[in-house]
């Protein structure tokens, strides 16, 4: 039978020194879903996603992704599983002395199974599908727009066929236009590759047109995790907060539309 859940937490807690980020959480992330992970500043959603990927270690409690301890498990089978996912961090986090081609050709370099013909195809083939042509693969990172930036970050993060796909703020910085076209760009390739993501986000539009649940954090807990029609009924005051405002009743409103239909 294949295994639903990608993703658990544990009973995790987060701790630096006195001051508790996360205090007993557990959720888990389904296969196939959008799962979004919201909340104020200082609230941990990007600690939370960095421990879900094992570049943090929590406190207490247990991170499993594939059904495989980050805690718990040799590094050789960890290594396997990182194998299996794709990261877009916030800023595309580009290698600045690496061109648009070799950005996205390391993964696959770094696998050490793949020869360069093979390779060449493959980034290629990436490129084509976040929309860069192959005028653009000796560019540097220096060379690019904040859109092309996050289109070439995005390939990078799917050179090795993941089924699992963690964003951090992927539409941080782009102005309306590019962040809507990056949006459908997100959309379409997870139809088309089947893919599971796990999103944090402070972007009410970015939210709304991807997200099928949503986990809202707070006071060091997880205050409300459901679809966002679930959410917006939430009486919380951080969840009240955060839909007010123009953008907020803009999703709210969405949110009804979608209801009716």
């Amino acid at each position: 039978m294949e295994k639903r859940r990608l993703v658990e937490v544990n009973n995790l807690w987060t701790r630096f020194g006195d001051h508790v980020v996360h205090r007993d959480i557990s959720l888990a992330v389904e296969r196939g879903e959008v799962l979004s992970l919201v909340g104020g500043s200082g609230s941990g959603k990007t600690t939370l996603l960095r421990q879900m990927m094992g570049l943090e270690t929590p406190f207490k409690g247990e991170v499993k992704v594939f059904g495989v301890s980050l805690q718990h498990s040799d590094p050789d089978e960890i290594q396997r599983i990182r194998n299996r996912w794709g990261v877009l961090f916030q800023q595309g986090a580009l290698f600045s002395a690496l061109s648009v081609y070799d950005n996205v050709a390391l993964p696959l370099r770094e696998l050490g199974t793949v020869d360069e013909e093979l390779i060449r195809e493959l980034v290629l083939l990436k490129l084509g599908m976040v929309g860069i042509e192959a005028e653009h693969v000796t560019k540097m990172p220096s060379d690019l727009s904040g859109g092309m930036v996050k289109r070439v970050a995005l390939a990078r993060a799917l050179a090795l066929e993941p089924e699992l796909l963690f964003l951090d703020e992927p539409t941080a910085g782009l102005d309306p236009d590019r962040s809507e076209s990056f949006v459908h760009l997100i959309e379409a390739l997870r139809h088309e590759l089947e893919l599971t993501v796990v999103m944090v986000t402070h972007d009410l539009d970015t939210l709304i047109a991807l997200s099928n649940r949503v986990a809202m954090l707070c006071d060091q807990q997880i205050v409300a995790l459901g679809t966002l029609p679930e959410i917006v009924t939430n009486s919380h005051r951080f969840i009240c907060n955060f839909f007010q405002g123009e953008r907020g009743r803009r999703a709210l409103m969405a949110v009804a539309e979608a209801l009716v239909k």
